[in-house]
């Protein structure tokens, strides 16, 4: 396996990258400093990116995507992920994959308007008391009828402010399993304003500001059958589906970052002197330089390796484990270091290195815990073994 881009990865590279310091970077200062990202600056910047071809580019043609194999999509999100979360996220906005596994009246109402940049999703499975273990959610969804009555809450729900609808997980019922009773859960889409539906403000974080969070209530929330996506009972089978590559997004947003970062940390010894010479003539920081970009690499090449397995059909659990658990671990080191590199100005605005240190963070959270990544990576190494 040879992991050059190819010539057409090169252009989807040089185009997104040029996108982002053209259009995503002179706006970063603003987002970062207010916590915000005002709706009329996603409306200048959203035309910008569907005319450079970007918007919504982890589709399909066939629904009007641009169709990336998912090795130069991870190539893309990679260079997406250089710029401030919001800015990215939301102005060149990817809609959820398991947007796919609706009917084709659910893509004419929900899919395709998100790929037009109509309208914004979110995707609430996370409780408070339920966030790996999504086993464990107590919110419900009840037949009453041909209807479903949801009641619950769920919390760290990315974007759901702006998000005309929301792709819910609720428990339907439980089933027998070996080690005892387990939930069954099922995915429903519902829409902003449908009576007993909240949407109230989430917390603040340290993490991509202007990049919010929501708490979604459901009291008696009435729902009909046509609202479940996939089967009854069948959510976790329509999320391992259609949800699997997130880990290997979140792979490459970070890499995108500790590149940024290293790149900073890069220049910045060249032209420093302290004792009369460069500071990378110190030992101390030219390992330090060394030592990252064998990591970034080492991180580059599992996390490119993960999506062309993908690709080819024979990905593992473990692979996209290793890549999401590589990736975002390197971030937080390549980071610090950088930050290190540069002294006391690695900790002001005027830079972007504090707020990529502070993003760091949440990478090793959400999309699975680095501890629930090295859970998975081990249960396949040992699963063989009777282990």
């Amino acid at each position: 396996m040879y992991f050059a881009p190819t010539e057409e990865q090169q252009m989807i590279i040089e185009t997104t990258r040029a996108f982002v310091e053209k259009e995503l970077y002179p706006h970063e200062a603003f987002v970062e400093r207010t916590g915000h990202l005002p709706m009329e600056l996603i409306k200048e910047i959203q035309p910008k990116a569907m005319a450079a071809g970007l918007y919504a580019a982890n589709m399909p043609e066939e629904v009007g995507g641009a169709g990336l194999d998912t090795l130069t999509w991870l190539m893309y999100e990679k260079e997406l992920g250089r710029a401030n979360y919001a800015l990215h996220w939301t102005c060149v906005a990817r809609p959820s994959n398991i947007l796919l596994a609706g009917s084709e009246e659910q893509k004419e109402k929900y899919l395709y308007p998100c790929i037009k940049g109509e309208k914004w999703d979110c995707l609430a499975m996370t409780e408070p008391g339920a966030g790996s273990d999504l086993r464990g959610m107590t919110a419900t969804a009840k037949e009453d009828g041909d209807d479903f009555i949801l009641n619950g809450t769920k919390h760290f729900i990315s974007h759901a402010d702006i998000a005309d609808f929301a792709i819910v997980f609720m428990a339907t019922g439980e089933e027998e399993t070996p080690r005892g009773k387990k939930k069954l859960i099922t995915a429903f889409f519902v829409d902003k304003g449908t009576p007993g539906f909240t949407v109230r403000e989430g917390y603040r974080n340290v993490s991509h500001r202007g990049y919010t969070n929501a708490v979604l209530e459901f009291d008696n929330c009435r729902l009909p059958r046509s609202a479940v996506l996939g089967e009854v009972h069948k959510g976790f089978q329509v999320a391992n589906d259609w949800l699997g590559a997130t880990r290997l997004q979140v792979a490459a947003t970070s890499l995108g970052r500790a590149e940024r970062a290293f790149e900073h940390a890069l220049a910045y010894s060249a032209e420093r002197k302290q004792f009369g010479q460069q500071i990378s003539k110190f030992q101390g920081v030219s390992f330090k330089l060394a030592d990252m970009a064998l990591e970034i690499k080492a991180a580059n090449l599992l996390t490119w390796e993960a999506g062309w397995k993908f690709d080819q059909g024979s990905v593992t659990e473990a692979d996209m484990s290793m890549a999401k658990l590589k990736a975002t671990e390197v971030l937080a080191m390549v980071a610090d270091e950088a930050i290190q590199i540069h002294g006391g100005m690695g900790l002001m605005d005027e830079l972007p290195l504090e707020r990529i240190w502070r993003d760091a963070r949440v990478e090793r959270i959400w999309e699975g815990t680095s501890e629930i990544q090295r859970h998975i990576i081990s249960r396949d190494l040992l699963r063989p073994l009777g282990g």
